[in-house]
This record gives structure tokens, C-alpha cells and sequence, in this order.
């Protein structure tokens, strides 16, 4: 039986993943804690084989005023579990980082792209990446993951805004871009898959096909038994002004395959985009309830 500690007792990440494992209940053992105040540090880590680690900022908009927060909890306050971990025996630290460490709005990230991120969120998570591998050795495993956009049922961020449009608006631009997105059970089990064979290294998670944005809007309309009407009518004003959140819609941005896909990496049986977004919109139930 593996014992998992997840820190952030709101985590959507670590929350998807004690409810993932919970079809386990044989291999795995899940305790979660807040790391609000500083109780957590009199909590012992030494019955732990795994710590994950998905507390965090994520999804606020960034000023002056909040800028030293991101620093103090994804780079300072992670260290600081990192460290408590590694003192107290736990064998493997598992890293929630983000694609953000790379800067990007648009572009492929391949093996040799360097980490070069613009926002405060992307900084504190490189930042806190090279501070956690530096207590990397064989006796306490390093695994960053740095996932692009999570979505799945109860998510926040920009699924949601795209789901909201995909109900409600008549049309939406028929734009074929490619990003690369993770369904948060395929992130689940692969992080299932880490905890199970110790491993460590730098993971790039990412379903296994890529999700052009339009086609997710009208699959999300579909799913609820709206009609929505894609046009290229908007293709020339969004090539003109490519404004950051227009980057960040309808923008290619996607991870290389070979960088998920690599011999070494554990090898996930992925849930497929179609049925991702009929279990993220609650299709299933919805329709179990009309038989």
C-alpha cells in the first residue's frame, strides 16, 4: 500500500486525484492538508512514501499589489514542504509546475525550448522547480509535472469560459489551431503511474491528441443539444489583431508528441477527447436519468 499526502485540501488537481485513486482502496492510502497557516509543519511526514504537492496560486490576475504572493507560495512554501519531506523520509516529491514556465502564447515546445516565462505565476513555479531538484538524490525522487490547460468536470479557467460561450452563443469562429490540453483523470493516472513505479524527471502531460478550439466549443454545444454555427467570418480580424488572449483561444500551442510519448515515459490508457468532454459536461448522468 502506497501512502499519499497531498498538500492543498482545495486543490482541483489534488482533489481529481484522491477521487481517482479511490477505486484503489487496496493499493493506496490518501491524507490531504491545508497549508494555510503554519500547523502543517507539525505534522509528520515520516509515515508518507509520496508527497504531492499541488498547493499553489493559479488562475488570479496578476498586479503589484499580489506579485510577492506568488513567490511566497508556489516558490518559497513549496521548497519549504520539499525540504520538511526529504528530512522526514518521504522517498518521492511529486511537483505540480505548468506549462507557464515557458513564456509562450503561441509555438511548439519542443525538447530544447528554454524556460522563459513572462508572468509571476510561470517565474515562482521555475523558480521553485530548480530550488525542489536541487534535493534530488537516489533516496528522495524528484517529478515536476508541467501540464498546458486541465480541464475536466468542475475546473475553473478557461474551459469554463469557452463552455459558457458554446451554450450560449449562435456562432463561433471556425479557427484550425492545435493546443495541447489534458483531460484532468488522463493527468490522474498519470500520476497514478509515477507514485507506482518511483519515478522521477521532468513530465509533460498531454492527451493524446490535439485539441483544435473550435471543435471543442462545438463539441461542448453538441453535448448539451445546442446548436452552435461555426463561421470563418472572424478568421481575418483574428489574424490581424493578435492580441494576447486572442493567442491564448485560437493560437497554436502545443507540446511535441515525442516529448509525452518517450519509450521511458509510463504509459497512460488515455480517455478520448469526445468522451472527455461528455464526462467534464456531466453527459453521462444526464442522460442515465432520462432511461
Amino acid at each position: 500500500m502506497k501512502k499519499i499526502l497531498i498538500t492543498g485540501v482545495n486543490s482541483y488537481v489534488g482533489n481529481s486525484f484522491e477521487k481517482w485513486v479511490s477505486d484503489y482502496p487496496e493499493q493506496y492510502s490518501v491524507d490531504k492538508i491545508s497549508l494555510r497557516d503554519g500547523s502543517w509543519k507539525e505534522k509528520d511526514f515520516s509515515g508518507y512514501d509520496v508527497v504531492l504537492h499541488v498547493a499553489g496560486i493559479a488562475h488570479q490576475k496578476e498586479t503589484k499589489e499580489n506579485a510577492h504572493f506568488y513567490y511566497k507560495v508556489n516558490r518559497d512554501l513549496a521548497f519549504e514542504v520539499a525540504q520538511k519531506a526529504k528530512g522526514e523520509g518521504v522517498k518521492q516529491f511529486i511537483f505540480l509546475s505548468s506549462m507557464s514556465v515557458y513564456g509562450m502564447d503561441k509555438g511548439v515546445i519542443h525538447k530544447y525550448t528554454p524556460a522563459n516565462p513572462k508572468s509571476n505565476y510561470g517565474k515562482s513555479k521555475l523558480q521553485a522547480e530548480g530550488l525542489i531538484k536541487s534535493l534530488d538524490d537516489d533516496y528522495f525522487r524528484i517529478a515536476i509535472l508541467r501540464p498546458p490547460m486541465i480541464y475536466g468536470k468542475g475546473c475553473k479557467g478557461n474551459y469554463q469560459r469557452l463552455a459558457k460561450l458554446a451554450m450560449k452563443s449562435p456562432l463561433f469562429p471556425d479557427v484550425n489551431n492545435k493546443r495541447s490540453m489534458i483531460y484532468i483523470d488522463n493527468l490522474s493516472e498519470l500520476i497514478r503511474l509515477l507514485i507506482d513505479g518511483f519515478e522521477e524527471g521532468i513530465y509533460f502531460p498531454q492527451n493524446e491528441e490535439y485539441v483544435c478550439t473550435s471543435d471543442m466549443v462545438r463539441t461542448i454545444a453538441e453535448t448539451h443539444g445546442c446548436n452552435i454555427r461555426l463561421t470563418k467570418l472572424f478568421n481575418y480580424p483574428i489574424r490581424l489583431f493578435r492580441f494576447s488572449i486572442i493567442d491564448k483561444v485560437f493560437g497554436d500551442l502545443v507540446y511535441e508528441k515525442t516529448l509525452s510519448t518517450n519509450k521511458n515515459k509510463p504509459k497512460i490508457d488515455f480517455i478520448g477527447f469526445e468522451e472527455s468532454i461528455k464526462m467534464t459536461e456531466g453527459w453521462h448522468e444526464k442522460n442515465s436519468n432520462t432511461l
